[in-house]
């Protein structure tokens, strides 16, 4: 049994879920005894961080939807095994930047594939691994994709080029996860000012920490 807790940050495009994991680690590491491990999907490790680069490369337009999707799953499963089971195996805290739920929401609502596939696809990449806890960041895709249009930090990748009724399938898919799996992942208001929103992730993470201790 791998004892270490496994925690997600998810939300469509421009939600801002990057931006506030990096500004509450510094937070978290002053509650937590265990080591914190942070990462990324795609991505995380070498190899995962070159099929990233192929994902998201503006150039591959012509990329199938379920190569795309197979991407992302080969992409997950060398993640896990290089990194995130070995350090749930230790007992320590992962922090991952998206997760399944991003190939339910973009792949499944927003390109239209096969949820069922998908979830199946997920458990087998992951050995049927799901977070503990995950935070849902969600904006409207309007709002998302503007301040996307409007950051100097953040580079445009493949997805970002897609039209909005895209982004609006994914928020749309990601709002059903919430609903169906309310117990696990939490929904927050990512339009509010950057600082209430790290607020309200901490009043949840917080107590969720102290009563999960590892």
């Amino acid at each position: 049994m791998r004892l270490g807790k496994l925690i997600t940050f998810e939300g469509p495009d421009g939600a801002g879920k990057t931006s506030v994991l990096e500004a509450i680690i510094p937070i978290i590491s002053q509650h937590q005894k265990q080591d914190i491990v942070i990462s990324r999907e795609p991505g995380g490790v070498q190899i995962s961080e070159k099929i990233r680069d192929i994902i998201l490369d503006i150039h591959h337009t012509q990329m199938d939807d379920k190569t795309e999707l197979l991407l992302y799953i080969a992409a997950r499963r060398q993640h896990m095994v290089e990194k995130v089971f070995p350090a749930l195996d230790k007992g320590q805290l992962v922090f991952m930047d998206r997760f399944i739920d991003s190939s339910v929401a973009y792949q499944g609502f927003g390109r239209g594939l096969d949820v069922e596939a998908i979830n199946w696809l997920n458990q087998y990449a992951t050995d049927n691994r799901k977070p503990d806890l995950t935070f849902f960041f969600d904006v409207p895709s309007e709002i998302g994709l503007k301040r996307i249009s409007l950051s100097d930090d953040r580079e445009v990748n493949r997805l970002d080029l897609e039209k909005l009724e895209m982004h609006q399938k994914v928020r749309e898919g990601y709002q059903e996860l919430a609903q169906k799996e309310s117990q696990r992942i939490k929904k927050i208001d990512a339009t509010k000012p950057f600082e209430q929103v790290i607020q309200d992730v901490l009043d949840i993470l917080l107590p969720y920490l102290e009563s999960n201790k590892i």
